[in-house]
């Protein structure tokens, strides 16, 4: 049985340079269900950036507050990249859920097959 890894599928075409080197914004909005809300809306905007060799995502609430979350290396999922909230995350059908706190994201994914190469 081949393995597969999960990635999180965020397209490159669509983003935009923002002014700081290594920022991008994607102009995605991101389903998201803020404070403990029940039902998930796509009122949330995504920002990808780089520190080192992590990617990081800026999720950016609609009342202003945001959260950063670390692409795992193994592409595998995210982790909160500041903060005492530790990042749980699920496989929904095609979606990633991750909750932080009482806020929870669905991030699109793709799966594929590991580079054979490694």
């Amino acid at each position: 049985m081949q393995r597969l890894t999960v990635a999180l599928c965020f397209c490159a075409a669509a983003c935009s340079q923002g002014g700081e080197a290594g920022r991008s914004v994607t102009g995605e909005m991101v389903q998201c269900a803020i404070d403990k809300a029940v039902n998930f809306a796509p009122v949330c905007t995504l920002e990808r950036a780089r520190h080192k060799a992590t990617e990081v995502l800026v999720v950016r609430h609609p009342d202003g507050g945001f959260r950063r979350l670390s692409v795992l290396p193994d592409g595998k999922g995210l982790a909160s990249a500041d903060g005492a909230d530790l990042a749980a995350q699920q496989l929904s059908g095609d979606l990633l859920e991750v909750r932080v706190g009482p806020d929870r994201y669905r991030f699109p994914i793709v799966a594929r097959a590991p580079d054979a190469t490694r």
